[in-house]
């Protein structure tokens, strides 16, 4: 497999709130395909309750150590895109896009702000591929029955 990487944008979508304490809040909405061009911030619509903001200048990026992960995204049932953001100066701002369930837990575990969207058939195919030529299983070690351990045999 030649291709371990595919460059995506984040769209972040602000919707206001009908509350006394938070005003607005900030989602991810999807991750696209983004083929180039670009790193700034671009306003895709906005009207009265909400407005979305793609984010281009991403990747995902596959490894074979995380294969384990990747394994577990995809076996879920319905596989996920998991985007670490921030909010920064009142905007949700994304930082890291990944597929492994492993690293987002570590995200996660570390304090950061981790959501997810359906992935694209397109890309769980490609991460199905990747995933089935990397994965290698540990062998599962027999273990002894407690009811075993510390028996004697006298003949």
């Amino acid at each position: 497999m030649k291709d371990t990487r595919i460059p995506v944008g984040v769209v972040m979508e602000r919707r206001a709130l009908a509350n006394r304490w938070q005003s607005e809040e900030w989602r991810i909405a999807e991750v696209v395909p983004w083929p180039g061009g670009g790193s700034e911030p671009r306003l895709l619509r906005e009207d009265a309750g909400t407005a979305q903001w793609l984010w281009p200048g991403f990747e995902v990026s596959l490894f074979r150590d995380e294969a384990e992960g990747y394994y577990l995204n995809l076996s879920s049932g319905s596989p996920v895109v998991f985007v670490m953001w921030r909010l920064e100066e009142g905007r949700g701002v994304p930082k890291i896009v990944t597929v492994s369930y492993h690293e987002a837990a570590r995200m996660l575990d570390g304090g950061e702000q981790v959501d997810n969207v359906p992935m694209g058939a397109d890309m769980a195919g490609w991460l199905a591929a990747f995933t089935d030529e990397h994965l290698k299983p540990e062998p599962k070690k027999r273990a002894r029955p407690p009811s075993f351990k510390g028996a004697r045999r006298d003949g």
